[in-house]
């Protein structure tokens, strides 16, 4: 895999690249300009039990009535991201208020002075092994994905990580790949998560432990190229600042991710152990929440208003501090917020112009009649494109699968190839889109402009692409055809 471009800093140029929300704004009006061109249509639907979701019926697309997004769409969409105005339905609010809600607990924790001390006491452990906490952090990160799908649940760790990759001598940027692309690496080589791998493989029809040991190997194989790479970034960065892609940060960084209690937390105490250990319990019951207690996102913004509060009493804030840390807090991730709404309002534009079937449709028609190796591969990059425009992983199996999985049985390829190439292609595409809050919000946590984000990732996205390219085209033979 090539190594990132860090042997000179961002040279100084006229050009300003536009912010997430004014990408994000840019798209919305993209968007709703592609549904006065792109025909409307959309497919018969069933429900399924097993799913618990209205599912596309092959064959079934037929155009229909074009409702072109005008510019009263537009200037709804970024409010419709967050719910529906006519039926008042959750959309995004639900993941807005979850990054809020985070944003006060560590608030809180941060005021106690813990996470600060903490850093100090962890530096001073680890000094000179700082890099070991890169494999180890994205080894657990990646567990998180592979298993459960760990995406919006990683934005509670951008305000922790961050400043402990600085303090180590790294950057942000090497927090947000720690993070991004440990649990995104996860989810491209799903296991036995719920909301990629199972949902995908019961709307193809098929068990979901077939293909299994292909997704073992794909997982494998780009857990470790991207581990290297993002160890060489980092190592790099810690020998000379100056290689850092976002040097010119360097100084406001620092700045923002160290607060007033760090001049004053210079002894490690037993209170600040008892935070610590409460703060590592909350995320605990989060992933236990979610993995097995059917939790999402209210339980887990309810858990997080609770332990703010329980933190803040132990910490002795008082009433006034505690209050004042929690909404501190909650201000600093107001523009991630923001932007998790941005980014949902283009789905909605998508899907009232009645153009997301429409894709749908051209995509299935692009693979009948092409030979085995072709056909999987080309699979694959309609599996990215179709990412783009839905970036729901589990909203995206129920679109697209119970379409061109029927289709393999005609070129000969195993239905479980489709599913690899499918969870494949989301989990790579969902490591730069930006029409996913986890991309946006991530980056926006953690200070790191999306452009410089693109410059850092693309040789990654480049080497993934043609890990899987290649076992997908193995997994051909491997998998043989569909009896």
């Amino acid at each position: 895999m090539p190594s990132p471009d860090t042997t000179n800093p961002q040279p100084v140029s006229r050009f300003s690249f536009p912010s997430a929300y004014t990408i994000l704004l840019a798209l919305i009006v993209i968007v709703a300009a592609m549904t006065w061109i792109i025909p409307a249509g959309q497919y018969e639907r069933v429900a399924s039990a097993v799913l618990g979701k209205d599912i596309p019926i092959a064959g079934t697309y037929a155009p229909m009535a074009a409702n072109p997004q005008g510019f009263f769409d537009v200037i709804l969409a970024p409010i419709a991201g967050f719910y529906d105005p006519g039926s008042y339905t959750a959309n995004a609010i639900d993941v807005a208020l979850f990054v809020l809600m985070i944003g006060g607990f560590i608030g809180v924790v941060t005021s106690t002075g813990a996470i600060d001390a903490g850093i100090k006491r962890a530096m001073t452990k680890l000094k000179g092994q700082e890099k070991w906490m890169i494999p180890i952090l994205m080894g657990l990160f990646a567990l998180g994905g592979t298993t459960e799908g760990m995406a919006e649940e990683t934005l509670a760790f951008y305000v922790l990580l961050t400043p402990v990759m600085i303090a180590a001598g790294y950057d942000a940027l090497t927090a947000v790949a720690v993070i991004l692309l440990g649990a995104g690496v996860g989810v491209l080589g799903s296991t036995v998560n719920a909301f990629s791998t199972v949902i995908a493989s019961n709307a193809a029809g098929v068990p979901f432990t077939d293909g299994l040991m292909l997704r073992v190997v794909i997982l494998a194989l780009t857990f470790a190229a991207t581990v290297a790479y993002v160890m060489r970034y980092a190592a790099r960065v810690k020998a000379d600042p100056s290689h850092s892609l976002i040097f010119d940060l360097k100084a406001e960084n620092e700045a923002h991710f160290r607060s007033a209690a760090e001049a004053s937390a210079t002894e490690f105490t037993g209170l600040h152990k008892i935070v610590l250990l409460l703060f590592g319990t909350t995320f605990a019951v989060m992933i236990w929440g979610v993995s097995l207690g059917g939790w999402w996102m209210a339980e887990m913004s309810g858990l997080f208003l609770f332990a703010g509060i329980g933190i803040g009493l132990i910490g002795r804030l008082g009433e006034k501090g505690l209050v004042e840390a929690f909404v501190g807090g909650a201000r600093d991730l107001l523009g991630v917020a923001l932007i998790i709404g941005l980014a949902r309002g283009i789905v909605v534009i998508m899907d009232a112009g009645h153009i997301t079937d429409t894709i749908l449709h051209w995509a299935e028609g692009m693979v009948t009649g092409l030979n085995e190796i072709v056909f999987i591969n080309v699979m694959y990059w309609i599996q990215v494109v179709l990412s783009f425009f839905v970036p729901s992983t589990s909203g995206l199996a129920v679109l697209s699968m119970p379409i061109l999985a029927p289709v393999a049985d005609f070129a000969g390829v195993a239905r479980s190839l489709v599913v690899t190439a499918f969870q494949s292609a989301e989990g790579v595409v969902n490591l730069v889109t930006p029409t996913s809050a986890v991309v946006m919000g991530g980056l926006a946590i953690a200070r790191v402009p999306y452009e410089r984000w693109l410059h850092f990732v693309w040789p990654v996205l480049l080497g993934l692409t043609i890990i899987i390219m290649g076992a997908l085209s193995i997994g051909v033979f491997l998998t043989g055809s569909p009896t």
